[in-house]
């Protein structure tokens, strides 16, 4: 299975999400990753990505591991992924809007989970409260739905 990463900003109550511009997840708001690289440890890939994706620069040592998340998509099995998912409260730099994401700041009691994938609503409250959590999702075959959910805090 492909090996992910997924970072949001927080500060003040507000969580930072990318609207996705083009490619996986298009027209999905989401936190800021990607696929690592070969050689690169979980953290540099995210630091990385998040860079690459709205241009702010966070230092690996100020990723705070929150989740390990697998995803399968039985009607799509290339998109299984393992994603590993932090926090930063921490960086430099104010977020920009590149090709493939537009950042936007929300409240943390507002955040659109209409609009970010289905298993978002299941994981990312309990994080934002301080907990790390384990969990795997199964989707149904319209790739959206979550057909099964296992969330395990840690």
């Amino acid at each position: 299975m492909l090996d992910a990463t997924l970072v949001f900003l927080v500060r003040e109550n507000q969580i930072l999400l990318g609207y996705k511009k083009r490619g996986f997840a298009q027209g999905k708001l989401n936190g800021f990753g990607g696929k690592m690289e070969d050689g690169e440890s979980i953290e540099s890939a995210a630091a990385r990505e998040l860079r690459e994706e709205c241009g702010v620069v966070v230092l690996p040592a100020d990723l705070k591991p929150v989740a390990h998340l697998d995803f399968f998509f039985p009607a799509k099995p290339e998109w299984n992924q393992v994603v590993h998912a932090f926090i930063a409260e921490r960086w430099n730099g104010e977020p920009v809007e590149t090709g493939e994401m537009k950042p936007v700041w929300f409240s943390i009691d507002a955040i659109p989970f209409d609009q970010m994938w289905a298993d978002d609503e299941h994981w990312l409250p309990l994080v934002l409260q301080g907990k790390r959590v384990q969990a795997v999702f199964t989707f149904e075959d319209d790739n959206e739905t979550v057909k099964e959910a296992s969330v395990i805090l840690k």
